[in-house]
């Protein structure tokens, strides 16, 4: 049974999170953070698929995790490589987004239906991987609040970001990166009171 509900996790997971960055982030140029932000990013700048940065940006991550935390490397290796494989899949999907294109409204939606899909993955203890094992890392390094060591991370992220793209909005992409946040901890919070 317990696979079963990772497995279900996952799928659900990863159909939410690609949903959020096709139909909504990209349409947008908005970004998020973690690898997920650094393979939009590198989509925006060179067209290469968001998907296939994540792995690659993941895979010195998961090396690294592999000596320092192997649950860490098996709870979340499903989870990145499915996410991300459904990100590229459902690219397609960002022509929707083209045709209702609302940058404020999408930043929040985005960032919501990101946040579901992080949000029911941790839910099995499953994560998308990347940056949050880094963070977690130096946090503990200098006995530090890792939730605050991860926000700085993906500020960041996004600020460089936006930097690197001319015509990317800072200020937007800073609500998605808080609404991924607000909702994955409210969905994290709901499975911690059962």
């Amino acid at each position: 049974m317990a696979f079963l509900n990772k497995l279900f996790s996952i799928l659900i997971g990863s159909f939410l999170i690609a949903i959020g960055v096709n139909v909504f982030l990209v349409p947008s140029e908005l970004l998020d953070g973690g690898t997920i932000g650094i393979g939009l990013v590198s989509h925006y700048v060179t067209g290469i698929q968001v998907g296939l940065v994540i792995i690659m940006v993941n895979t010195p991550i998961f090396i690294y995790s592999w000596f320092y935390n192997r649950s860490f490397f098996y709870n979340s290796l499903h989870g990145m490589l499915f996410s991300s494989f459904m990100i590229d899949l459902l690219y397609p999907l960002h022509s929707i987004g083209e045709q209702y294109h609302i940058p404020f409204v999408f930043a929040i939606l985005g960032g919501i239906t990101v946040g579901l899909g992080i949000g029911s993955m941790l839910w099995s203890n499953i994560s998308v991987g990347g940056t949050d094992l880094l963070a977690l890392m130096f946090a503990r390094r200098r006995k530090l609040n890792p939730g605050m060591i991860i926000f700085i991370f993906d500020f960041m992220i996004v600020f460089t970001g936006s930097i690197i793209m001319s015509n990317g909005s800072l200020l937007l992409s800073c609500l998605a990166v808080i609404c991924v946040g607000i909702t994955t901890s409210l969905v994290s919070a709901v499975k911690q009171t059962e």
